[in-house]
């Protein structure tokens, strides 16, 4: 892949690497989906993706669905919610997103709920789960995963849990890597096995551009790769801390 490739290159790029790797594992070559990650990237890029047919798009921030929703209207764009979201932000997800693949906290999914409920909408919705032990990793700790399908089934029916979300650990071996995604396909299995009712976890959103072949070995049903596609970013750390909250010296 060269830098100037197209982003209608990079995608068949990836997308080829993505068949060949549930290939690899045992799997059908169209088993794993692909959820391409627009973040910091403006309308050109978008709309250039758009073109190569892809229509559901991740974003980190509410901020950034927001200022994109309206300029990008026109084509007819799913926005998928897979950042952190702090619960004052909820309204602009409740309106605007097809999905969030970031739930991890019962607060967020009451303050959900009462905004759906206000739009008279449902969107689906992936619990993250916490597999690493890094401190700038968010989610829910696995032994809380039962407790909190229940009460978000009871307390947030406007929330369609479709499955769970997990980030690998950031470092260069890869049986920790792949210790993360095991970690939450083995979860998704024992909970599957209390047939919680209205809970679907059919979905595995686990994989990024520089560990998604490890995901796809794992189960990955969906890997979300931004850099691969759109090229590099610039932007410091605190891009992925939320407004508000100051980073621990």
């Amino acid at each position: 892949m060269t830098e100037d490739s197209s982003i209608a290159a990079r995608l068949a790029q990836i997308q080829q690497r993505i068949s060949q790797a549930a290939v690899r594992a045992g799997r059908a070559a169209d088993a794993v989906r692909l959820l391409p990650v627009s973040k910091t990237f403006g309308e050109a890029a978008i709309r250039e993706a758009v073109q190569a047919g892809v229509r559901r798009f991740g974003e980190n921030k509410a901020q950034e669905i927001r200022s994109k929703y309206e300029p990008l209207a026109d084509c007819d764009i799913e926005w998928i919610m897979i950042g952190h979201l702090q619960t004052n932000k909820a309204k602009d997800v409740a309106r605007m997103a097809a999905e969030i693949q970031s739930l991890d906290r019962i607060e967020l999914a009451i303050a959900l709920e009462k905004r759906l409920q206000q739009e008279g909408r449902q969107i689906d919705a992936l619990v993250q789960i916490k597999t690493s032990t890094e401190p700038t990793k968010y989610g829910l700790p696995p032994g809380e995963l039962p407790d909190f399908l229940r009460r978000v089934a009871d307390e947030a029916p406007s929330l369609r849990i479709q499955g769970l979300m997990t980030l690998a650990i950031n470092e260069a071996n890869d049986e920790a890597v792949r210790a993360c995604f095991r970690n939450l396909r083995e979860l998704r299995d024992r909970t599957r096995d209390l047939d919680l009712p209205g809970v679907q976890l059919d979905r595995l959103s686990m994989g990024m551009s520089g560990d998604f072949e490890i995901a796809i070995e794992e189960g990955s049903t969906e890997v979300r790769i931004g850099t691969a596609i759109f090229g590099g970013r610039v932007y410091n750390d605190d891009y992925y801390w939320p407004e508000g909250v100051k980073k621990a010296p």
